[in-house]
């Protein structure tokens, strides 16, 4: 267990978020943000927004698994699992309860990614049922965030998976009055990091300007989950009180609202300063019977019956049009496993595509079996066929079905 400050990450290229390495190699996989309004001491237009955002940790696009294809595409790899999905859920209901929430809302984007975030949605519900004392629902999030943004008293505790949840957080921080003021609790099962929500900022370091509050915050949720409740109220009281004292750094600052002006270093002094005093309008909160969360193992599901359907190739191919690449590409495929559609970006292009879509040199080609039965034989043979023709195949997935059911999207088009 451990509180760390901010660590700078290169856009681009450089290094690996060491934030994200030390979430998955530790198992943190809950990562908990509260975003609280302190008006009217501190601006905001939103003066009574309390919400915590539950954000899964560890998967998602953060799994960082990315390709360079071909001279135009690079793909990156969102990764949702069943356990990821049961346990940020489970977590976001069992922390719910204790903290005496009384709504759960999930926001996902299912109504484009059907398979990724439509386990996490249906875990949702499933989980959600276990919990009668406490509504659910649900959000596509990008109106979801909207709704953040412009009336977040309307929610109680969001929980999402990881990218949704590393944007709205900040967003939230932002609106409430300052991503300055906002701490992060990284929690697994055996290991816990706490930290600001922010990044390192390395245009303001060595100032003194900066907003101190969201590391104490983080520090605080520390001493909660280490058991020293009394210590972190008493920290938190003398923080809101600084606050009801105008005492502010620069980002939350307000000529005729604010009374003092402090840099990072004087403002965490009128903080100790403040020990043993509670706030007289901010409501003071209590720790009593916050603890760390204990939730069940997640086992593994029981296996379905998978069957080999098909394959889906992705070629590098520099001729545009997409009728010349399914009439070479047909000739390749046999009476167990035909040609039966090619895709650009997603967007189906041969047969009887539209001539206005746009393409570029990476193409999905789906082979599927008539017979919905397919030996993996047949499957290697066709890829290599493929390559002694001369096709630069860059990229296969095979196509199961799953008791049945395709574990596969449909293609636009």
């Amino acid at each position: 267990m451990f509180l760390k400050a901010p660590i700078t990450t290169p856009q681009g290229g450089g290094y690996k978020s060491l934030n994200v390495s030390m979430r998955k190699a530790l198992g943190l996989y809950a990562n908990i943000r509260p975003c609280i309004s302190y008006a009217p001491f501190v601006k905001t237009k939103h003066p009574i927004m309390d919400l915590v955002i539950v954000r899964e940790n560890e998967e998602d696009l953060y799994a960082g698994i990315e390709h360079r294809q071909t001279e135009d595409v690079y793909q990156c790899l969102k990764l949702i699992t069943r356990p990821g999905c049961e346990r940020i859920v489970r977590y976001a209901f069992e922390y719910a309860r204790q903290q005496n929430r009384k709504r759960v809302t999930c926001f996902v984007k299912d109504n484009i990614m059907k398979l990724t975030d439509d386990l996490f949605h249906q875990i949702f519900k499933d989980i959600a049922a276990q919990y009668p004392d406490i509504v659910h629902d649900s959000m596509i999030v990008d109106i979801g965030a909207a709704r953040v943004a412009d009336t977040p008293e309307d929610f109680d505790v969001l929980v999402m998976p990881n990218l949704y949840g590393d944007i709205i957080s900040d967003v939230a921080a932002q609106i409430a009055g300052s991503v300055g003021m906002a701490g992060s609790a990284n929690i697994g099962d055996q290991c816990a990091m706490f930290e600001a929500i922010h990044g390192s900022a390395p245009d303001i370091s060595g100032k003194n300007i900066a907003n101190p509050s969201a590391l104490l915050h983080g520090a605080i949720q520390m001493l909660v989950h280490i058991g020293q409740n009394d210590i972190a109220e008493k920290i938190h009281h003398a923080w809101l009180v600084t606050l009801e004292q105008g005492l502010h750094t620069a980002d939350i600052y307000k000529q005729g609202q604010s009374k003092v002006l402090l840099g990072t270093i004087e403002f965490a002094d009128a903080v100790i300063a403040n020990l043993g005093q509670s706030p007289k309008q901010l409501s003071a909160p209590s720790y009593e019977g916050s603890k760390p969360l204990k939730l069940p193992v997640v086992g593994y599901k029981i296996p379905c019956k998978k069957e080999l359907v098909g394959i889906d190739i992705f070629l590098q191919w520099q001729d545009g049009i997409p009728k010349k690449l399914g009439d070479q590409l047909a000739k390749y495929g046999t009476s167990q496993l035909e040609l039966a559609l090619i895709t650009n970006r997603g967007v189906k292009v041969w047969p009887e595509g539209f001539p206005e879509t746009y393409c570029v040199d990476h193409w999905r080609c789906r082979f599927m079996s008539p017979t919905m039965h397919l030996g993996f034989d047949e499957i290697l043979n066709v890829q290599s066929r493929l390559h002694k023709a001369g096709f630069d195949v860059v990229k296969t997935e095979n196509l199961y079905n799953f008791n049945g059911e395709p574990g596969y999207a449909a293609v636009h088009g």
